[in-house]
């Protein structure tokens, strides 16, 4: 039997792999790791907030629209476990392309999973500002 904290380390592993995916152009398999109710939330390295589902799905949805060549990792990973609520700590680092310029990424993030019917599901994924992914950002935004 599987422990809460390996429950926990596989629920952030396919986090992170449908990240990737999303680096990459596709954004779909982060539904299947998100919590899908008015509870979710994040705070993306471009800034802002989203809270709920849809909106959250939507943002992940933009990024993918013009990212490609994505790779991101978490470093210095650190779980706490509180009954049906989780805590991750640590720091992303990678590379992505938006619209065809590269942004590196390194900031802190903070993602809360919930065990939602025997599976634990991310409520929330809040990453520091990226002044790099930020100015793509903002350039497309004014074109």
């Amino acid at each position: 039997m599987s422990s809460p904290e390996n429950e926990v380390h596989e629920a952030s592993a396919q986090f992170y792999a449908g990240l990737n995916q999303m680096a990459n152009g596709d954004a779909g398999p982060l539904a299947d790791i998100w919590l899908q109710s008015n509870d979710a939330t994040t705070m993306h390295p471009i800034g802002g907030r989203d809270l709920g589902w849809g909106k959250v799905q939507a943002s992940f949805q933009q990024v993918a629209q013009v990212a490609s060549e994505g790779r991101i990792k978490l470093d210095d990973q650190i779980i706490k476990i509180v009954g049906d609520l989780a805590y991750e700590l640590g720091i992303e680092r990678g590379v992505i392309k938006l619209a065809g310029k590269q942004a590196i990424i390194d900031g802190r993030v903070t993602n809360i999973y919930r065990r939602e019917a025997g599976k634990w599901k991310i409520v929330h994924h809040h990453a520091d500002v990226s002044s790099a992914m930020l100015e793509v950002f903002n350039q497309l935004v004014a074109k």
